[in-house]
């Protein structure tokens, strides 16, 4: 998560800098953004994992030998029993959701690092190294 921080003694010491409420609604709004962006990120890759899943299940059903026996497949909290057909096209179905789901995470976070980059500019412009909103290494 990106550390948004305002050195108290850099900016005492430079009587130019002052934080006015635009100044604390632009670091709020970057910490806003930021925390939505990790959780973004948190999604995809959840939803990356799904996707693996499915394409392991869908390439386990090739190995499949008897086809007229009845795969298990979740549905909610549930197994519902399909013929190898159907269990084919309900995997397929639910990749290609997976997949619609990754693309609109995908575009939000684009969003979401467009409007953070701006703020970014903004702030250190004003700020320079008296702010840090650089993401902390772990």
């Amino acid at each position: 998560m990106a550390a948004v921080a305002v050195s108290k003694d850099s900016l005492e010491s430079d009587s130019d800098i002052h934080i006015t409420l635009e100044d604390q609604q632009k670091i709020n709004r970057f910490a806003r953004q930021n925390a939505k962006w990790e959780e973004l990120r948190d999604d995809l890759k959840h939803k990356k994992g799904d996707l693996q899943n499915l394409e392991d299940a869908s390439d386990d059903l090739l190995l499949v030998e008897d086809e007229s026996a009845p795969i298990p497949f979740v549905v909610g909290e549930v197994f519902v029993h399909f013929n190898m057909e159907e269990a084919q096209e309900k995997l397929e179905e639910a990749k290609s959701k997976v997949k619609k789901d990754i693309e609109s995470i995908e575009a939000e976070c684009t969003n979401v690092k467009s409007i953070m980059s701006d703020l970014k500019t903004q702030l250190y412009a004003k700020f320079g190294n008296s702010i840090n909103l650089e993401a902390e290494e772990e």
